[in-house]
């Protein structure tokens, strides 16, 4: 039986202030998001007088609900597109021994050594010459390029991990290739698929570059360029900056807390693949 030592109430008690240092941030930006204007105290202490207003008011000001919906498209469907190509393509890659798989292989690769910014002028002129400039599309034709080395990866190794008798008995009972990627090898990709899902979401949710470059000019944004251009236009009015960023953090905290379980087993089981 394991007793409780010193060693472990100091362990407890390091957690504890780590997760207050971690919450303390979140507290003052919760506490200043439902502050009124008028509440000039200091942001540590507690609002006594709690509104909703600001909420209101930064959501209209900063044209939150079209960038909402924006980021959200622009996150499923890259973040989608990424993990259908980088699984079909890892599968190949690591289970073939032949001499171009290696070689493919380390081209992908590439794409994690050189940062896209080097490509940023050629990108762009080939989103204008496509007609994309403004459109939410070119995010998802941006990331579903940008993300696949990085996904790629990690499938690759995860499934150079996997143990091959389930596909060697699938294949003498006559099974095709895409037929034992379908039904033997994906449903054991869980755990590293849902690993990739959430980095990959985090990125592209969080992007902030990307979206001022090609939606430059439009009426189209997404939740950081909204919120960074609300932060330049009332700079004064920091109760309304914190409510927007609240917002613009309600959805993510949405999926993870709807997702919880299967994101803290995926993270194990892909580490430890």
């Amino acid at each position: 039986m394991n007793r409780y030592t010193k060693r472990t109430f100091a362990l407890e008690m390091l957690m504890i202030a780590v997760g207050i240092v971690f919450a303390f941030p979140v507290y003052v930006l919760v506490n200043l998001a439902v502050r009124p204007p008028s509440d000039t105290s200091s942001p540590i202490s507690p609002t006594t007088s709690p509104t909703f207003a600001n909420f209101t008011g930064a959501w209209r000001e900063a044209g939150l609900g079209g960038a909402l919906i924006n980021s959200v498209l622009v996150t499923v469907v890259s973040v989608a597109i990424v993990l259908a190509v980088s699984a079909l393509a890892a599968y190949p890659l690591a289970r073939s021994t032949a001499r171009w798989s290696r070689t493919t292989f380390l081209v992908i690769m590439l794409g994690l050594i050189l940062p896209f910014q080097l490509a940023s002028l050629p990108l762009y002129q080939t989103v204008r010459d496509l007609g994309l400039l403004g459109s939410v599309w070119s995010l998802v034709l941006f990331y579903s390029g940008l993300q696949v080395p990085f996904t790629t990866f990690l499938y690759v190794g995860f499934l150079r991990a996997l143990p091959r008798d389930f596909e060697e008995a699938a294949s003498i009972d006559g099974a095709s290739p895409f037929t034992m990627f379908r039904y033997v090898v994906l449903p054991m990709l869980k755990p590293i698929t849902v690993t990739a899902l959430v980095l990959n979401a985090v990125a592209v949710w969080n992007d902030f570059f990307t979206p001022l470059l090609y939606l430059s000019g439009s009426d189209q944004q997404t939740v950081p360029v909204a919120v960074a251009g609300f932060v330049g236009q009332f700079v004064s009015d920091w109760n309304l900056i914190f409510a927007a960023l609240l917002i613009s953090i309600i959805p993510v905290l949405a999926v993870y807390l709807a997702l919880q379980r299967s994101i803290i087993n995926g993270f194990a089981g892909g580490l430890k693949g």
